[in-house]
């Protein structure tokens, strides 16, 4: 019974207040009120307040609804005329095309195709055109020509801008993105062959035959089904390729045995390529000074010579190749011999460091501006092949020697460069990681479409 007593005094006292509220005299409703009910009314949110602001049975007047029409200010548009548009365009560069044709399929009038046809004529880089590359012009839809852009390749874009009526020539940097690329391929003839199927430019074979040479021996060793992987960066320019970088990556599998090759800078800032475990690539001296070529002759104790008629010892190494074919430094050294030497002809002595000294004959020329004293450098192009002297072709005859002795390159154990430090190592892998997966991914690649 004492319990119920609060909810019916509370309940009292809601019925009175109740009863006091509606006992009062409704005020008066005035417009200006009722509009605000009104508006209030509108939003779902207020519909309860407005249901119990208005008293039952109480008389809304009327109002009258009045239209109100604003007007806005619009910005000025400006509608452009066809003399105002311009376009740009672009044309794929065909085999057989030539810059008239080019002009014409980007829509050019013949005055401004006549007109820079003759502010052109004696650029050659304008009519040299490139097949594959992309022309790209800006016109008017009148078809005036306002300028001309190609990048023929290499690190410049040629840029003809129309100014007072006539075509000016200008050079400027192309803006170059590196993209990484990855290639195989399998030899069944050549190297050269095979990089070409693949796809893969000469200079990254050069680059490859480089690397492993000191591992590998080109000339000698290929066998057909022998194969190779490499991963290299290309440069872009305006979206298309520019020219190759360098080999980040390569392993070469001959004769079943795989080669590898890592690109990486140590902390002294020199580079180099490197085992996957941080041994250098780099030996004292080349397998061969020359790029690509067939040994004619090898070293032996005796052989009948072409033009004596007679057998004696042969202490080189005969490479044939093309005259003008360049000859390279096989290792460090100072120029002692360079002129013409009896049956050598065009002969170049190099002594190096460890009483060795290297012999290049048979030349057709010398490196420019090279010299006795000069030192060269491993790799550097100090003459080109030729037939001069005791030769009866094209060819270069290479000695190695030790301490005045003729010795087999092929066969003498060469010293190598210092490996990747204890300290670098960690860096090392880190930094070759992502080209040993990429190498790894390539390695199960069908290349069944090279056959």
């Amino acid at each position: 019974m004492l319990d119920s007593m609060p909810s019916m005094v509370v309940g009292e006292s809601m019925q009175g207040d109740k009863n006091s509220v509606l006992a009062q005299k409704p005020p008066m409703l005035t417009k200006k009120r009722l509009r605000w009910l009104i508006l209030l009314s509108s939003f779902p949110l207020f519909g309860m307040m407005a249901a119990f602001g208005i008293a039952p049975d109480t008389s809304v007047e009327e109002l009258p609804i009045e239209q109100v029409v604003l007007s806005l200010e619009l910005p000025e548009t400006h509608v452009a005329s066809d003399v105002d548009m311009t376009f740009w365009r672009q044309e794929r560069i065909q085999r057989g095309d030539t810059i008239a044709t080019l002009l014409s399929r980007l829509n050019v009038n013949t005055q401004d195709a006549t007109g820079f046809l003759r502010d052109t004529r004696d650029i050659k880089a304008v009519h040299q055109l490139v097949a594959g590359k992309t022309m790209h012009a800006q016109t008017t839809a009148a078809g005036e020509l306002l300028l001309l852009r190609y990048f023929p390749g290499g690190s410049e874009q040629l840029v003809m801008e129309k100014a007072a009526g006539t075509f000016k020539l200008s050079e400027q940097p192309a803006k170059l993105e590196t993209h990484i690329q990855m290639k195989s391929g399998v030899i069944n003839s050549s190297l050269f062959a095979a990089v070409d199927s693949a796809g893969v430019p000469d200079s990254i074979a050069t680059q490859i035959v480089d690397i492993l040479a000191t591992e590998i021996d080109f000339h000698r060793d290929l066998r057909k089904g022998d194969r190779f992987t490499v991963v290299y960066d290309s440069l872009y320019g305006n979206g298309e390729p520019a020219r190759a970088g360098r080999v980040l990556a390569v392993e070469f599998v001959n004769q079943g045995t795989p080669y590898r090759a890592l690109y990486f800078q140590v902390e002294n800032g020199e580079s180099g390529y490197y085992t996957p475990d941080g041994k250098s690539l780099r030996k004292a001296f080349l397998r061969s000074p020359l790029e690509f070529s067939r040994i004619s002759s090898g070293f032996s104790s005796g052989r009948f010579h072409p033009i004596l008629k007679t057998w004696r010892a042969h202490k080189g190494i005969d490479y044939a190749a093309p005259t003008g074919t360049g000859v390279k430094a096989a290792a460090d050294g100072i120029v002692a011999v360079a002129g013409w030497q009896d049956g050598y002809g065009n002969v170049i002595f190099l002594e190096h460091q460890g009483s060795y000294s290297t012999v290049y004959g048979h030349l057709s020329s010398f490196a420019k501006g090279l010299k006795k004293g000069q030192h060269v450098r491993q790799g550097d192009i100090i003459g080109h092949v030729g037939s001069t002297g005791m030769a009866t072709g094209p060819h270069l005859h290479y000695e190695f020697r030790f301490k005045g002795v003729q010795r087999d390159p092929l066969k003498v154990a060469m010293p190598t460069a210092n490996p990747v430090s204890s300290r670098q190592m960690s860096a090392f892998y880190e930094y070759t990681k992502s080209s040993m997966a990429r190498l790894d991914a390539l390695r199960g690649t069908s290349l069944a479409f090279l056959d």
